[in-house]
């Protein structure tokens, strides 16, 4: 027969539990919501076309989050609320772009209206975003450039051409905040798409053609 001590260890002890389920849960947000992108300031344009490059070789140090609320607001960012504009154009009236962040906790879709990140992946998949480029693995962020074909019109020529626009412009606004900024990055065409959006369990209609990589110059 079980004492009141019994029942009160019992108690505490799954109380604990619980508490312990509770934190690990804690330890794994779905969704992070970004500090408001700052939208003045930075270099003069042409200074910042200037200092425009690619670089292959970053420090081991994570981007802060204003840094990446700043980043995917030049990327792909709401500019004109009242019609949905971006700062990049689109076609047809067609969003067809979404745009992952594969990261070492995880890989995030950016909601551009709500400016969260929200957890696709809980998994550290930057080695899956190039065909062999060593630098990728180990840089602090890959930007994934996703399309959904079934969005576009037009013939297959026709979509690829203008999945392929939107992301060279919204490339060009990364390399022209990062060179604005002193970050680092480089648009890579050395992607495996279909292994990528396998891994990605994205929609049969979603394609990846490219990706970019930011972060800290290693020197």
């Amino acid at each position: 027969m079980a004492t009141r001590r019994d029942v009160n260890i019992g108690i505490l002890s799954t109380v604990a539990a619980a508490a312990t389920a509770t934190n690990v849960l804690a330890q794994g947000p779905e969704e992070i919501l970004l500090p408001a992108p700052v939208t003045e300031g930075g270099k003069p344009l042409m200074q910042a076309l200037k200092d425009r490059r690619s670089i292959r070789d970053y420090a081991d140090r994570p981007l802060p989050r204003q840094v990446l609320a700043n980043l995917l607001w030049a990327a792909w960012g709401v500019n004109r609320p009242a019609i949905d504009g971006r700062t990049a154009p689109h076609w047809h009236n067609a969003y067809a772009l979404d745009i992952y962040l594969a990261m070492a906790d995880g890989v995030w879709l950016h909601d551009p209206h709500s400016n969260r990140m929200l957890l696709h992946a809980a998994n550290d998949l930057r080695a899956l975003t190039t065909t062999g480029q060593a630098f990728v693995a180990t840089a602090p962020l890959n930007l994934i450039y996703a399309f959904d074909a079934g969005k576009l019109s037009g013939s297959e020529n026709d979509r690829i051409a203008a999945a392929a626009a939107c992301a060279a412009v919204v490339a060009q606004n990364v390399y022209l905040y990062c060179a604005s900024e002193g970050l680092a990055t480089v648009l890579r065409q050395s992607v495996p798409g279909e292994k990528l959006a396998k891994a990605l369990k994205l929609p049969a209609a979603q394609i990846i053609q490219f990706a970019q990589t930011v972060g800290y110059p290693k020197s």
